[in-house]
């Protein structure tokens, strides 16, 4: 494949002058401690590219960067610079479930942008090549490439193969192609008697066939999207299999593109716009991308200096159209994505929702780069994959009047129990959940909750309630066996909500509603709940609200009245962490509709 992308004329002029031999002359210690750390005496003088990424044995998704790292580095001195790897490796949600290990999940990805700003401003660098896979590692890159501020280029890690679980098969539908997601499902059937252990292990055997982020359309691809679709990498990189030689490619012609940009002086910030973000949020709605962008997206904006809220996304949804026919809310895997044409094509399908002027990576405009893309024939060599499972470009990425819906994926409703907002994936929820009144169920644990859904003590008709859950409360793990429970049941899929504070695997699906603002631990309405009382739903309208108490329905006026006394009457709980990261970012981070970042 040829990536060679051509800069605009007109930033092809002298080069820019670079930071790094500023700093040579000030610190008189750097060349010879360079020297040291296996820097030749000619590469001092290059452009000198920092080549940062998660690689670790952590998890599948960043086991597999090394060999992208390696790539950019060889890009970089292709191009005439020097690169020198740094490492801030990152943690697996999956790996963290079913412990307290999930609670720094989120707040890693806090301190991973943290890492990367030490590691790059106490040493000078003149770009930066940023390589990534998943859920919070990749949004911790795209918030220090923010924050920096220089010369960059992201890297996405690709997704892992999804494993034949029926040789020979029918994969008509791709139901026989298992992925991560699916686990959640296997072990709450397991749990219930349904199948056998041999079937469950089965699946946990065979679930991570290669390397790579999950293979579905969770927050780990989403977040390579994000990357892709903000212009910070280059057009057509997110989501290839990790093990495609096509990613390779792409991680060395971003080295090249690195230096070539440090040369320019071409930053981030001079690229990224408001109006790149809502190119953002189109695609995001698209391919119904997963609720915890509206944890990630916030976050990386405030980096770039631009205000991203809430109620940006669901404006922005609202008459999106929804395209992309891959898990969890479809039926293939998210490595079909690429092969139908990926974040380009979903681009195409929706050209004239986007804002084709914006800069990107490449030197040139969205526009620019799509036209391109044609020229090269990038989706033709799509295709060449996808006929090998006898499909078509449409079974993968519907056209823009062909659209699953035209509502985008992300409803964000308000009401006296969420008054700064909640959040729900509405592609995934059942059409009898969407207007509903249940009956609260409340726990103050995930542990109790799902306990309760699993010995059938949760009943048609109620609102399993989990607090305490959001970003001061516990550090704000992700709800998934919970939800795996739920919509894995087929009678209480239908009939049931799960209402949080806490957040969703990017992998969930059924009646969750999460983000729950304010938050328990601050006093928030969801701590005022009680068993009995009534939560009405109505996703059309985007409505989350208590409307009577002790089964009975009342007059707002009269609940709200309700509410102030148990307010009144109502104690926060001590924080439970002494000591450590997470009594850090308990006490420091926002609430979860803002992007529950620290400030």
């Amino acid at each position: 494949m040829n990536l060679e992308y051509m800069m605009n004329t007109a930033n092809n002029s002298a080069d820019h002058p670079l930071r790094s031999q500023k700093y040579r002359k000030l610190s008189p210690e750097l060349d010879p401690l360079r020297i040291g750390s296996g820097w030749k005496p000619e590469d001092l003088s290059k452009p000198q590219v920092i080549i940062e990424s998660t690689f670790g044995d952590s998890h599948p998704g960043s086991a597999g960067l090394f060999e992208l790292v390696e790539e950019a580095r060889a890009g970089v001195a292709e191009e005439g610079g020097h690169g020198a790897r740094y490492f801030t490796t990152d943690i697996c949600d999956g790996e963290a479930q079913g412990h307290d290990g999930i609670n720094y999940s989120l707040a890693s990805r806090d301190y991973i942008a943290d890492m990367i700003e030490i590691h790059t401003n106490a040493t000078p660098f003149d770009a930066g090549v940023f390589v990534a896979s998943c859920d919070k590692g990749m949004p911790a890159h795209l918030m220090a490439v923010g924050r920096l501020n220089i010369p960059s280029v992201v890297v996405t890690g690709g997704v892992m193969d999804a494993f034949d679980d029926a040789p020979g098969g029918d994969h008509a539908c791709g139901k026989n192609l298992l992925t991560l997601e699916q686990l959640g499902m296997y072990s709450a059937q397991y749990e219930r008697g349904e199948i056998s252990h041999d079937r469950l292990l089965r699946a946990q055997q065979n679930a991570c066939p290669s390397c790579g982020a999950c293979s579905f359309m969770g927050t780990a691809s989403t977040m390579q999207v994000t990357a892709e679709a903000l212009g910070l990498a280059l057009p057509g990189a997110a989501l290839l299999p990790a093990t495609s030689p096509d990613l390779r490619e792409f991680a060395r012609e971003s080295g090249r593109q690195a230096v070539r940009l440090a040369r320019m002086g071409l930053c981030p910030r001079d690229i990224v716009t408001k109006e790149s973000f809502e190119n953002l949020i189109m695609v995001h709605g698209a391919i119904s991308g997963s609720t915890n962008s509206l944890l990630h997206i916030p976050a990386i904006a405030r980096e770039f200096g631009i205000e991203m809220s809430a109620d940006d996304f669901d404006r922005l949804h609202r008459g999106a159209h929804y395209l992309l026919n891959v898990r969890p809310a479809g039926e293939w895997p998210a490595q079909f994505f690429y092969y139908a044409g990926g974040v380009p094509r979903i681009m195409e399908e929706i050209k004239s929702m986007l804002h084709l002027d914006v800069m990107t990576v490449t030197g040139k405009t969205l526009g620019e780069n799509l036209e391109d893309l044609k020229a090269r024939g990038y989706y033709e060599k799509c295709g060449r994959y996808l006929e090998k499972w006898n499909l078509k470009r449409e079974d993968i990425i519907r056209p823009f009047d062909q659209a699953f819906g035209t509502d985008g994926s992300i409803a964000i409703l308000h009401g006296n129990l969420a008054p700064e907002g909640a959040v729900v994936k509405h592609t995934v929820v059942p059409r009898e959940m969407f207007q509903a009144t249940l009956k609260a169920r409340p726990f103050d644990c995930e542990e109790d909750a799902i306990h309760a859904v699993l010995t059938h003590e949760v009943k048609p008709g109620d609102a399993v309630i989990i607090r305490y859950e959001g970003p001061k409360g516990s550090g704000m793990p992700e709800m998934f066996y919970t939800t795996e429970a739920i919509a894995s049941d087929p009678e209480l899929g239908a009939s049931i909500a799960l209402i949080t504070d806490g957040r969703f695997s990017g992998a969930s699906k059924g009646p969750a509603i999460g983000h729950v603002s304010p938050e328990a631990a601050v006093g928030g309405p969801i701590a005022l709940i009680e068993e009995g009382d009534l939560i009405q739903i109505n996703i059309p309208e985007r409505t989350l609200s208590i409307v009577g108490i002790a089964g009975k329905e009342m007059e707002p006026a009269e609940v709200d009245a309700v509410l102030a006394e148990r307010r009144a009457a109502w104690k926060p709980k001590a924080n439970r962490y002494t000591s450590g990261t997470l009594k850090f970012f308990t006490e420091h981070a926002v609430s979860a509709i803002q992007g529950g970042y620290m400030e």
